[in-house]
């Protein structure tokens, strides 16, 4: 059962391109051809159908079958369509209410000269017949035509657009976000005001000689704004702001991303002043020097040709480049020097004050009851960045929705808060009595552990309800923000981390262990093999870092980082090391439990009976935590 993490990733999405749009005022001429050869192939068959035929009264008609000149008759509602022997045709006249046949026989037709040529009920294949049997295959021909047109047009034009950037552009009519929608970021958007004040006037700073930044780099951890923080810096100055992802330069084909760089500058010095936005530069900036051929060179051609682009800016162009990156270590270091990317602007991780600004700014809008309390909220979210935040308070709006309630409530933020950080309830996933009670010493001895040594967060909830991949948990929050970590507060950390294992040790046996505590290990293992290898926290091993981060020139550093600077003496003294901090946090945890075994008893008892204890049923059991030793 694992302890809660603090910090949750949020994946940035992909940005899709858009596809190239056929020209309209083509298409519409073509339907315009088409329509007028409707027109005139009906005409046509009209005129053809209407001349050289004669109009006979009836009595020459039936003149004409005594004389056996008739061929054949069709008869439709008093139209008749005579064509004789001779191939020459006419038509006649007669009442629609009466039958020819019937006319013949009053004008005393003799019936064997009536047998001679036959008289049928015409099935209309007259006027629109001919015109549809006419117009039809032209239509479908017509129609194979303009859809071949047009696809070869498509091609065309993707063809002619492969080399062009695809950055879309928000114009300053569209919806403006400016720095008052970004919340928490105080120093960051001080270091944007000049950028902000010289696109409004740059004539104060080139009377002074004074040269603007040509490149500003954002660098931060997902989710903490960098994208958000660049549209407000052109929302406040009022310009166009040209967006694109570092992936979006890169093809297949070499050349592609160099030619589409420069058509961006090119469009982007057009509608200067204005601001170019480049997301995930390190997709397309990494470090030279990894020339495996392919895409990779591709990239590199890419690389030189933003290099060479932001050299051969003009100071009076009025364009500047925002990058925004979370690896800001695998960057080349010609992106990097002065006359580039002059200022770097990072982006932390908010702290208390700015996580409760930024529920406050995403709350606009959104109705919420009297007893929501954001600063509550903002102590209960440590490690959250902007993104999370959101996700919270979007999260809440739909808990609320999903209970059929108008406002939010303080009860639904609380659950979001779980439910990102945790993931979402498993109340399907049922436990059986013996699983039950076996994760309820579980996460007790976390809870009793974590509550009595000196150095641990307090523990804010204990729970045998899963979550996400969770059985249990127990819930640790701060009750301030931390920056920096004492080798006291890690060893007492792992001792948490172990004290689910060691309550099933105590209980059960430790031929009957589980594997509830898979996640407690991993954890632990890693965090003490930090404090010896990152930290210098091991006296046996001194006061030094062990491997370090190198540039890689194979494959770009996509493989791996760390590079092994010490021998296979040393590597086994380091693990010896690792497994004497966790053997002593273990002996911490088994004494910690062995002396509080009827106190862990009562807190398992109980929290089988509720499920869950919030921090004040908890504090009933186990009296209020001891102050932590200065």
């Amino acid at each position: 059962m694992p302890k809660i993490p603090n910090i949750p990733k949020v994946p940035k999405m992909p940005k899709m391109p858009q596809k190239p749009v056929p020209n309209s005022k083509s298409s519409r001429a073509f339907i315009y051809f088409l329509i007028c050869l409707f027109i005139v192939a009906a005409i046509y068959t009209y005129l053809g159908d209407n001349q050289k035929v004669e109009e006979v009264p009836v009595s020459k008609l039936v003149q004409e079958i005594k004389d056996g000149q008739v061929k054949s008759i069709d008869e439709q509602s008093g139209n008749l369509a005579i064509e004789l022997k001779d191939g020459k045709k006419q038509k006649s006249f007669t009442s629609p209410d009466q039958s020819f046949t019937t006319i013949l026989k009053d004008y005393n037709v003799d019936p064997a000269k009536i047998d001679n040529f036959k008289v049928t009920p015409s099935a209309n294949t007259g006027l629109w017949i001919n015109i549809a049997i006419t117009v039809i295959p032209i239509l479908l021909i017509g129609y194979f035509l303009y859809t071949m047109l047009r696809q070869a047009q498509g091609s065309n034009n993707q063809a002619m657009m492969f080399g062009k950037s695809r950055a879309r552009l928000f114009g300053p009519d569209k919806k403006k976000v400016t720095f008052a929608d970004v919340a928490g970021v105080q120093e960051a958007k001080q270091e944007l005001t000049e950028i902000v004040d010289f696109l409004k006037n740059p004539k104060k700073f080139t009377d002074l000689g004074a040269k603007i930044p040509k490149g500003v780099l954002l660098i931060g951890l997902p989710g903490t704004g960098k994208t958000l923080l660049a549209r407000a810096v052109a929302g406040e100055a009022g310009v166009p702001f040209f967006s694109i992802s570092g992936s979006e330069f890169v093809e297949m084909f070499v050349g592609v991303g160099a030619s589409r760089v420069r058509d961006l500058f090119a469009r982007a010095k057009k509608n200067a002043p204005c601001i170019i936005f480049i997301d995930e530069i390190d997709a397309v900036g990494r470090q030279r020097g990894a020339g495996l051929g392919g895409s990779h060179d591709e990239r590199e051609q890419t690389l030189n040709q933003i290099l060479v682009e932001m050299d051969g800016f003009e100071q009076d162009t009025n364009v500047i480049l925002m990058a925004a990156t979370n690896r800001p270590d695998v960057l080349d270091p010609a992106l990097l020097r002065p006359g580039r990317f002059d200022r770097r602007v990072v982006l932390d991780a908010p702290d208390l004050k700015s996580r409760e600004e930024i529920l406050k700014v995403h709350s606009q809008g959104k109705p919420l009851a009297d007893d929501v309390n954001l600063a509550e909220i903002a102590k209960h979210t440590p490690g959250f960045c902007g993104a999370d935040l959101a996700n919270l308070i979007n999260e809440a709006a739909i808990l609320a929705g999903r209970s059929n309630k108008k406002i939010i409530h303080q009860a639904e933020m609380t659950e979001a808060v779980e439910k990102v950080l945790l993931g979402p309830e498993r109340k399907s996933h049922i436990l059986s009595e013996k699983e039950k009670e076996i994760t309820a010493y579980h996460e007790s001895g976390h809870a009793i552990v974590g509550h009595l040594l000196p150095h641990t967060d307090k523990v804010h909830k204990v729970s045998v309800i899963s979550r996400g991949s969770a059985g249990g948990y127990t819930w640790s929050i701060p009750e301030e923000d931390k920056y920096l970590h004492t080798k006291a507060e890690f060893e007492d950390e792992i001792a948490m981390m172990l004290g689910g294992r060691v309550a099933e040790r105590i209980i059960y046996g430790k031929d009957n262990v589980t594997t509830g505590a898979e996640n407690d290990l991993r954890q632990a293992t890693k965090l003490a093999r930090k404090m010896v290898v990152e930290y210098g926290m091991s006296e046996k091993m001194g006061t030094r870092v062990f491997g370090h981060k190198e540039d890689l020139v194979f494959l770009g550093r996509e493989l791996g980082e760390h590079t092994k600077d010490y021998s296979e003496a040393t590597a086994n003294a380091i693990d010896q090391e690792v497994s004497d901090i966790i053997a002593q946090g273990l002996k911490k945890a088994e004494h910690v439990v062995s002396e509080n075994r009827e106190t862990l008893n009562k807190v398992t008892k109980e929290l089988l009976e509720k499920e869950t204890l919030s921090a004040e049923e908890f504090e009933q059991v186990m009296g209020k935590k001891k102050a932590e030793a200065k």
